[in-house]
């Protein structure tokens, strides 16, 4: 099994997690110039489902940072890539988040755990509200409306693309992290939870497994050893599942 150790020596995370936002950050460039009534709905289509999964891959570049597997040599670099992904993704508060995160860890699907939804039903969409509301403000809504505004009055940015290529796919991201990060892995099953994890793991082939979340379905591998970058989840659970 994998320890913290052997993740020490590596760039791989810091190389990744910049190719993520460098793509991140090129692919809004080049959408946001694109001509939309000129275009084609299927590439319109396209371009949303390509920001909904890079903007995802921020949101999991900056988890990541949280567990220190972006650069464990360098901390404050690690840290600052971090606060970085989570600006760029919607203007969010590293140091809040890590606080957060780190209670979630500690108290899965307890009375501290500030992801968790503890109604009977367990109904995705209240919980997804729930989830929400811990994480947004109005303070952020009205500081991307700003920037919005800002690229459409002074850069001449069209506000259909804006609405497109960035707010839709912010809001499809949303859903899909609270889908494979959260819903899925946490909610109640029919035998009732199993300690110390209190987590489920969903493996799909290895393709499918990175474009639904960054193989966050290895949900329980994550718990289980969380200063394990999203890139050898699938790894982990390899070495964890005796062979047929």
């Amino acid at each position: 099994m994998p320890t913290a150790n052997q993740h020490k020596n590596t760039v791989w995370g810091v190389m990744i997690a910049f190719l993520v936002i460098s793509l991140w950050a090129m692919s809004l460039g080049g959408l946001l110039m694109v001509e939309v009534r000129e275009t084609s709905l299927v590439w319109i289509i396209l371009g949303i489902l390509l920001r909904t999964f890079l903007s995802t891959g921020l949101f999991i570049t900056a988890h990541d940072a949280m567990h220190g597997s972006v650069f464990p040599n360098n901390l404050k670099l690690n840290h600052a890539v971090g606060t970085l992904a989570l600006l760029l993704y919607a203007l969010l508060p590293y140091k809040m988040l890590l606080k957060k995160h780190h209670l979630h860890h500690r108290y899965p699907t307890g009375e501290r755990d500030p992801d968790f939804y503890e109604g009977e039903d367990q109904n995705f969409f209240v919980w997804y509200f729930h989830f929400m509301r811990g994480y947004w403000s109005w303070g952020r809504f009205f500081g991307l409306l700003a920037i919005a505004l800002l690229l459409s009055g002074g850069l001449q940015v069209s506000f259909l693309n804006l609405v497109l290529f960035w707010f839709l796919p912010l809001g499809f991201s949303s859903f899909q992290l609270f889908f494979f990060g959260t819903f899925l892995p946490h909610r109640r099953p029919i035998g009732g939870y199993e300690a110390p994890y209190y987590s489920q793991s969903f493996p799909l082939p290895i393709v499918l497994s990175f474009l639904s979340c960054y193989h966050f379905g290895y949900h329980q591998e994550h718990h289980q050893y969380p200063q394990v970058p999203w890139w050898q989840l699938p790894k982990v659970y390899r070495l964890a599942t005796p062979a047929d």
